[in-house]
């Protein structure tokens, strides 16, 4: 039976989980720092954060890291991930350093990209945080709407 909801308590959850991934995201360039927590059908949670890199293409989405994560621990069934991102703030100092979320940080179309490789694109919930408390849910069909999965190569895969 597909999943055509999520309630209030998981949403809450996974955005704390967020949260606290998101104090661990390497952002050094962009400073925008995002913290990602992904809730699969056997009832784990996997986290991650963004990863940046000097040379920029080698540089991970928090959500990408969830999912390669808990895909290596051997999941492959997925209902929801919260997100949870933004620029950081600056300090006293004239330092940045990870403050209160200040916007919606939506998937990037890659990180889109992944979730349609593993997940039910009318059961999937993408949950982002704007605040502990405040947030919006879409499905990735809704996120996705024309996506491209393993059935656009059925006539390559024989």
């Amino acid at each position: 039976m597909k999943q055509t909801q999520i309630d209030d308590a998981l949403c809450r959850r996974l955005i704390a989980a967020a949260l606290e991934a998101r104090k661990r995201s390497y952002a050094p360039y962009s400073h925008y720092h995002v913290g990602a927590a992904l809730w699969t059908q056997s009832g784990k949670l996997y986290t991650g954060c963004n990863i940046e890199n000097a040379a920029y293409t080698p540089t991970n989405c928090a959500e990408r890291t969830a999912f390669f994560t808990a895909v290596a621990a051997g999941e492959r069934q997925f209902l929801a991930i919260a997100i949870a991102g933004s620029p950081a703030e600056i300090d006293e100092n004239g330092g940045r350093k990870i403050g209160k979320l200040t916007q919606a940080a939506w998937p990037c179309g890659v990180c889109r990209q992944v979730m349609a490789e593993f997940c039910d694109p009318d059961s999937f919930f993408i949950v982002v945080a704007e605040s502990e408390s405040d947030y919006e849910i879409r499905t990735l069909r809704k996120l996705l709407p024309e996506g491209f999965g393993s059935g656009n190569l059925a006539d390559c895969i024989q």
